[in-house]
């Protein structure tokens, strides 16, 4: 998937030749997890389906990306550093990085439709995709939940108030990654939803380790600023409930996660093994 993302910031340099197109290959080149993609693939793989899957789960890179670059904004969460390099609005400005970000979700969508096309998959599954894809970005999911998660500082919420916020903010795109991944392979409606169930919990999984991370990691080993929430008042999993009640309840999650995949019929090691990576993960 690096490859593609490579070629794709390549070409966008070409295209453009300017300060925009050189930030949004900037903001495109950075290390990272890449759980989003890597769950297109393994949905896609654990259903043993042929062809390859890389550019759509590259356009769902895309997108996790460009919520990155605002996240980091100083109106949000003012951050100088993102996977162990400057911010995009620090390497270049704050103007530069917000458009440069917005202008990553169209990118992202030529993406989506040159890996359906790959695949040889017709508008009609490419318009669902999309639909999956741009749904879970949207108000109804990644954006209504920045917006709820912004609210929510220096006030007191409960924890099935914050699993509201993060199912949106952080799981809505992880749930549709999946989901992309069961449609690449043609999957039957039942095991789409199992798809989409199991993203739901090992998201929410994700984001309380995240919680836990930002208040026991440190700097170095996160690749971008520690005891951001503290500082910003925000409610965590790890404030709520402890650190040790936030391990419990991510372990249940991703293992609830695993359970639909089996309630399912869909035995996959690589899926298994990839909710017990985000429970154990250091960073």
């Amino acid at each position: 998937m690096d490859r593609v993302l490579l070629e794709w910031s390549t070409r966008i340099r070409e295209e453009r030749r300017d300060r925009i197109g050189d930030a949004m290959a900037y903001s495109l080149s950075g290390p990272g997890k890449r759980l989003r993609p890597a769950l297109v693939v393994a949905v896609f793989r654990a259903l043993e389906a042929s062809g390859d899957p890389t550019e759509l789960a590259t356009a769902v890179e895309v997108v996790h990306t460009y919520s990155l670059v605002h996240d980091d904004l100083p109106c949000m969460d003012d951050d100088d550093l993102r996977r162990g390099r400057p911010t995009t609005h620090k390497q270049f400005d704050v103007a530069t990085a917000t458009e440069a970000a917005f202008r990553l979700v169209p990118l992202s969508a030529r993406i989506l439709a040159a890996g359906a096309r790959t695949l040889g998959l017709g508008e009609p599954a490419l318009g669902v995709m999309g639909r999956e894809l741009y749904t879970a970005a949207g108000v109804t999911g990644m954006i209504g939940g920045q917006v709820l998660d912004l609210e929510a500082e220096g006030r007191g919420i409960s924890q099935g108030e914050l699993e509201r916020i993060h199912r949106r903010k952080t799981g809505a795109l992880i749930s549709a990654s999946a989901v992309i991944g069961a449609l690449a392979a043609r999957a039957s409606s039942a095991q789409q939803e199992a798809a989409r169930e199991y993203g739901r919990e090992i998201g929410l999984a994700f984001q309380i380790i995240d919680d836990v991370l930002d208040a026991t990691g440190t700097t170095r080993e996160l690749g971008k600023t520690s005891g951001k929430d503290a500082q910003q008042r925000k409610a965590s999993f790890a404030n709520l409930v402890g650190v040790e009640g936030a391990h419990r309840g991510a372990r249940a999650h991703a293992q609830q996660a695993v359970d639909r995949l089996t309630a399912a019929g869909i035995d996959s090691d690589l899926l298994t093994g990839l909710a017990h990576f985000i429970i154990a993960r250091r960073s």
